[in-house]
């Protein structure tokens, strides 16, 4: 018969500060994925760190900066070591909050400069002619039609999509009230072909297919609320489109805007960013098109 292990010292200071830091985190809102993604990475920290006998306060910058190395050598991408930096600061700035320590060691560990990435964009052509293809003869048509429709014209995250109720919808305003990440909400303005859609859908599809009581906007053909991964099948079964997922809806949503002479910190409310640092990805975008237009149209380019 086994028997279960008592952690060490180390291990359980580490098992005590890492359930700590997860109260601290559902004190504050932070969404579920979110926490899961914070409890892994600080669990490969613990683990390194118990092995050689450091408690939480006991390490600097060094260690730190030793332990992002280490991660790095066993091939891990800059983005994945600066996303684990970034759980390491946020897990000693509660440290310092709760007055554990005086000072977050962490911020002296700079993250590894991220490989350039730009998101894929449709043209506004092709988003039309996306949408379009999709029939409206059944009510999973309909809905899918209503779910891509809303997508695009209001820049909404797949979970963001998912987590709609009927009541989030402001048919005479016109608007949407979205519940973001970090527990921010955001009424975004939703076009009159989306809203076309939706009303074709609640209408004609969701009575059909909401044998409860579910209060989600958006239902399976078994009557529960959809998830993320659901929303990804459907868009590659009715757009038939290998690369295009929902976050490539989102990346021409502001990419369009951007182009049509919206204002940046406007299309940040939209996407509702925290940091206009992560909106600014778009400009960079819209670059790279003014530059293609120009080389294509200009005699001398």
């Amino acid at each position: 018969m086994f028997t279960k292990k008592t952690p060490t010292p180390v291990e359980a200071s580490w098992q005590d500060a890492l359930a700590r830091f997860d109260d601290w985190q559902l004190a504050r809102g932070m969404g579920e994925k979110t926490r899961r993604a914070y409890g892994v990475d600080l669990a490969q920290l613990a683990e390194w760190a118990s092995g050689r006998e450091l408690e939480p306060g006991d390490l600097t910058h060094r260690e730190l900066r030793h332990f992002a190395g280490v991660v790095s050598e066993r091939g891990a991408m800059k983005s994945t070591v600066a996303r684990k930096l970034a759980a390491i600061r946020t897990f000693y700035r509660q440290m310092v909050e709760r007055g554990d320590l005086q000072a977050n060691p962490a911020e002296l560990v700079s993250s590894p400069k991220k490989d350039a990435y730009l998101p894929k964009v449709l043209k506004p052509d092709e988003v039309s002619e996306l949408l379009e293809r999709i029939p409206g003869s059944t009510p999973l048509d309909l809905r899918d039609r209503a779910l891509l429709e809303l997508a695009y014209a209001a820049g909404l995250r797949a979970e963001e999509l998912v987590n709609l109720d009927v009541e989030s919808l402001d048919p005479d305003a016109e608007e949407v009230r979205v519940d973001g990440k970090g527990g921010r909400t955001r009424v975004v303005p939703v076009g009159e072909h989306a809203w076309r859609a939706i009303d074709r859908y609640l209408a004609r599809g969701r009575t059909v297919l909401n044998t409860g009581a579910s209060p989600a906007l958006f239902i399976s053909k078994t009557g529960k609320r959809l998830s993320t991964s659901d929303v990804r099948r459907r868009l590659r079964i009715q757009t038939r489109r290998a690369g295009v997922s929902p976050h490539t809806l989102r990346h021409s949503f502001a990419t369009h805007l951007l182009e049509g002479g919206a204002d940046l910190r406007v299309v940040q409310e939209l996407l509702g960013h925290a940091s206009i640092s992560t909106t600014q990805l778009y400009t960079h975008l819209t670059g790279e098109r003014i530059r293609e237009v120009y080389a294509r149209a200009h005699p001398r380019a």
